[in-house]
């Protein structure tokens, strides 16, 4: 069964556009490693600038998987060079009862 993922990026400075190169690649890498679904992911923008991407894991196993896979490593590598992973409580869209955001095309 498939695990929903929700992961929020916040830019370093001057970042912004490493972090959309980055966000660009992430699923097709993801699946050509085979640990997402083939469920399009979603990806907005907060409004301090924070990107936030929601995808699907093939599984809990696909997760433990990525965390040794080459090919990931090194894309998680390029995330923190352009990010920091925030979570979601620290963006002030979460403390609405509906969260809105900002569509983004990486």
């Amino acid at each position: 069964m498939g695990r929903f993922a929700i992961v929020a990026f916040r830019p370093l400075p001057g970042k912004e556009d490493k972090l959309m190169a980055v966000t660009k690649d992430h699923l097709p890498i993801l699946r050509s490693q085979g640990l997402v679904t083939d469920r399009e992911s979603y990806v907005m923008r907060a409004s301090d600038g924070t990107i936030i991407e929601v995808f699907e894991w093939k599984s809990s196993k696909a997760i433990e998987e990525a965390h040794k896979n080459p090919a990931v490593l090194a894309m998680w590598q390029k995330y923190s060079e352009a990010c920091e992973y925030v979570t979601l409580s620290s963006l002030k869209e979460f403390s609405n009862l509906f969260a809105e955001f900002e569509p983004v095309n990486p």
